[in-house]
């Protein structure tokens, strides 16, 4: 124990003060943990993470499961007849032979507009208020917002329905990624970040099923796509309920002891990352703003991200194109599913478990999306063609790039404001993706397999793997610069730790890559 410190007497004197949380300038964590380093018991700290990893993660992946299947229904909800009782689908005024989807592609996009407008508002209101306060009053009405969505009787309303949406879904993402990053070690956060985000593939197949199953229905008040919906809706609310109980960080988890929260809090001062400030910091703000690392992964974020714009929005409509019925176009995304879930999974246990190989990973996990896109396009669209079936179903590794991107970003971080600047910033550039995505897709050059869909998504992983190389350069230089100046003095690395400093500002900060 460093200088006769007693984490019991520690923790008892945190008690009395973390419920005020008077740390000024500072990381909640140096209320209970102060500016020394103490020795903690290693079964309680794997006590406490077990705990974490509980209580946690499976909350946060039936969570951004519910945001990615209220995303990705609409294009399931398309084949059920939303497009006609909405005119998404319209003839082309300029070729009435041809059909134009541009309502469609716009329903799809102006979501995305809406997570744009709520990002930072959304972010701020999370570092500034209890966690568990905003959360579950946001996720409330967004269940009751995506219920409304079967009360909509035409594409205009849509459109504003979904531009809400996307305004209150933005608290997810961003609100999740920080939420890892306070908790965890920087090499523990690839694995659970991948773990919440494996959703994007597990709800891939869970809606699948879900949707196959309304397919089933022939009777009843509403329409197919009306049902969908209003389920979405009900299975949020529940979450919501549960959101109300996610403490802001582990100095306040309510369902770990005294001396779990201690372990929990005190683990964490090595790595330099830091737990919460609820202060909102200019200098970082400014500091995050002019920082290259934070765009080139923005730049990577809205590059991956163009695929699932049209594969989550018109994955079972492209489908269909190749000669498939309507159920049988939703079954094929199970195995897509499945590839993005078992490669988000196994790039996030790889990265926990060796050192500096996530930029590596990500670049080869961009290679079977552009292989996919190149076959669908190349490939003979005829009747119940397989080969354009097995292109689609590569293209599952975007989940792994993106899931990759997110630990990237997040663990290379330090300072509350930074942090979420870096998580809203991310999510933003997540958008510009989902925005662009759609609009590759042209109804009109159908019979030429929409060569502007496949061929932009070629090149912006192009661009993400460019994007990724150069990030590499510009973190082993960092590293390598602060190593050059720097002696060591761990009373000093102790003290530094939950002072709110960001990872430019900490000597003591080491980037991973």
């Amino acid at each position: 124990m460093e200088k006769g410190t007693d984490p019991r007497e520690a923790n008892a004197d945190a008690t009395r003060q973390v419920g005020a949380e008077p740390t000024g300038d500072k990381d909640v964590a140096i209320a209970m943990v102060g500016e020394e380093g103490h020795i903690v018991d290693p079964v309680v700290v794997q006590r406490a993470v077990r705990k974490i990893d509980w209580f946690l993660i499976p909350a946060m992946t039936i969570g951004y499961g519910l945001v990615y299947y209220d995303k990705a229904i609409l294009g399931s909800a398309a084949l059920f007849g939303m497009t006609a009782d909405l005119k998404l689908s319209v003839p082309d005024p300029r070729n009435p032979a041809a059909v134009d989807t541009s309502r469609l592609s716009w329903a799809t996009s102006i979501f995305y507009f809406g997570m744009l407008g709520g990002l930072y508002p959304m972010s701020y209101a999370l570092q500034r208020f209890e966690t568990g306060r905003i959360l579950g009053g946001v996720v409330v009405l967004w269940s009751l917002i995506c219920m409304l969505t079967a009360a909509v009787t035409s594409h205009q309303g849509l459109y504003a329905q979904r531009f809400f949406l996307g305004f209150i879904e933005s608290v997810i993402p961003t609100g999740f990624m920080c939420n890892i990053s306070g908790y965890y070690t920087q090499q523990e956060q690839s694995l659970r970040q991948s773990w919440w985000f494996s959703a994007t593939g597990l709800w891939t197949i869970l809606g699948g099923a879900l949707n196959y199953g309304f397919a089933q229905i022939t009777g009843g008040g509403l329409r197919r796509w009306q049902y969908i919906y209003l389920l979405a809706g009900c299975l949020t609310f529940i979450f919501g309920l549960f959101c109300f109980a996610v403490p802001s960080s582990p100095v306040s988890a309510w369902f770990l002891t005294k001396d779990e929260r201690f372990a929990a809090v005190e683990r964490l001062r090595y790595g330099q990352t830091g737990v919460r400030c609820p202060k909102f910091k200019w200098s970082q703000l400014r500091e995050a703003a002019l920082d290259i690392k934070i765009w080139l992964i923005a730049i990577m974020m809205a590059s991956a991200y163009t695929v699932n714009g049209a594969v989550s929005g018109f994955g079972p409509l492209i489908v269909s194109t190749f000669g498939w019925t309507t159920l049988e176009s939703i079954v094929f995304q199970f195995p897509l599913g499945g590839l993005c879930l078992i490669t988000i999974l196994l790039t996030g246990w790889l990265g926990s478990r060796y050192s500096n190989i996530r930029i590596l990973m990500l670049i080869l996990c961009c290679l079977p999306v552009i292989a996919g896109c190149a076959i669908i396009w190349r490939s003979e669209w005829t009747y119940h063609a397989a080969a354009p079936v097995v292109g689609y179903t590569l293209t599952g590794t975007f989940g792994a790039v993106v899931s990759l991107i997110i630990t990237i970003g997040m663990s290379n971080v330090a300072g509350h404001t930074k942090k979420s600047f870096t998580a809203a910033t991310i999510f933003v550039a997540y958008c510009v993706g989902n925005i662009i995505g759609p609009q590759l897709i042209k109804s009109q050059t159908k019979a030429s397999h929409y060569p502007e869909l496949w061929l932009g998504l070629i090149i912006c992983y192009c661009i993400a793997i460019l994007a990724a190389a150069a990030l590499f350069v510009v973190l082993r230089y960092e590293n390598r610069k602060k190593e050059s100046v720097l002696v060591e003095d761990e009373a000093e690395r102790a003290k530094l730790a939950f002072q709110d400093l960001t990872d430019k500002e900490n000597p003591y900060f080491r980037y991973v890559m």
